[in-house]
């Protein structure tokens, strides 16, 4: 080959050579773009992510337990309201609001919270009887809500007009609640309470607003030191929820986080242990009583 074809070879190779090296430049820019790229996608995330969980821990710090609720109710509540019917939700809201709450117990050992609100749904289409309840607290603790909060439940004779009705399940005919029954009541009527500005004087029991003073409930109303006893609780934690709503360094208010304690239960209010529900029968003590 003569010098000037091995010149144009050499030249040829290093062409080849800065060819090669600018594409392995490129890419490698090309790789560090997206990795840029990358790491500000991430970044992004993280940011979102950490609005949306400190938006939340405000809303919980300052506005209670965040709730789906079309009644701002507490995830601890299940909504299984009735249909509107004459007998059982009649749909009307409250005349007076809100003035205070009233204690039932069901009246039929063993069954569950389920039962006795499908023994009201039944109501619409059997007739039988008026009766109802804004809440029932079953035997394990669980709550339905059946009637809203805005509305006139059939449990409380004259007092439907101005009162919200808890009707609580009881494994005997004692009438005593379940530990679990009895601390989902406190914790229930505590929230309550500071929902509607009342105190523990505004929680009475059936007997106290029926004219015929029906034993109603049953346990509370032969033994009027767990009454007592249980009104103090119901005191205690809804002044603890007034705390933490106004920012109290003690916790957070999630709607009604339990304070009573279990020990006071199990001595003045409940059963001891809890029972399942043995009657798939519903019907409550309320349905013979209700339109008294």
């Amino acid at each position: 080959m003569s010098e000037s074809g091995r010149r144009k070879e050499i030249d040829r190779a290093a062409a080849a050579r800065r060819a090669a090296a600018r594409k392995k430049k490129r890419r490698k820019r090309v790789a560090q773009v997206w990795m840029r790229r990358g790491i500000a996608g991430a970044v992004l995330i993280l940011l979102v992510v950490g609005v949306f969980f400190g938006i939340r821990g405000l809303v919980r710090l300052f506005g209670g337990e965040e709730s789906t609720s079309p009644y701002g109710l507490p995830s601890y509540i299940q909504e299984d309201y009735l249909t509107i019917n004459p007998y059982s939700r009649p749909g009307i809201k409250l005349p007076g609001g809100v003035q205070g709450i009233v204690v039932h117990y069901v009246g039929n050992p063993g069954t569950s919270a389920q039962n006795n609100r499908d023994y009201f749904e039944g109501l619409k289409d059997s007739g039988d009887t008026s009766a109802s309840s804004n809440f029932i607290i079953g035997l394990d603790g669980e709550i339905i809500a059946c009637v809203p909060i805005d509305e006139v439940a059939y449990a409380s004779n004259s007092a439907n007009d101005y009162t919200l009705s808890i009707e609580c399940c009881h494994p005997d005919e004692t009438g005593q609640f379940t530990d679990a029954t009895y601390e989902s009541l406190v914790r229930l009527t505590a929230y309550l309470c500071d929902r509607f500005d009342l105190d523990s004087q505004d929680v009475v029991r059936h007997y106290d607003v029926s004219p015929s003073q029906k034993a109603c409930p049953l346990y509370f109303v032969e033994h009027t030191d767990a009454w007592e006893s249980f009104r103090q609780e119901v005191q205690t934690a809804t002044d603890q929820l007034r705390a933490e709503t106004a920012g109290s360094p003690d916790g957070e208010s999630d709607g009604g986080e339990e304070t009573s304690a279990s020990s006071a239960a199990a001595g003045e209010g409940t059963a001891e242990g809890e029972s399942e529900s043995v009657s798939e029968a519903g019907g409550t003590e309320t349905g013979s009583a209700a339109a008294e």
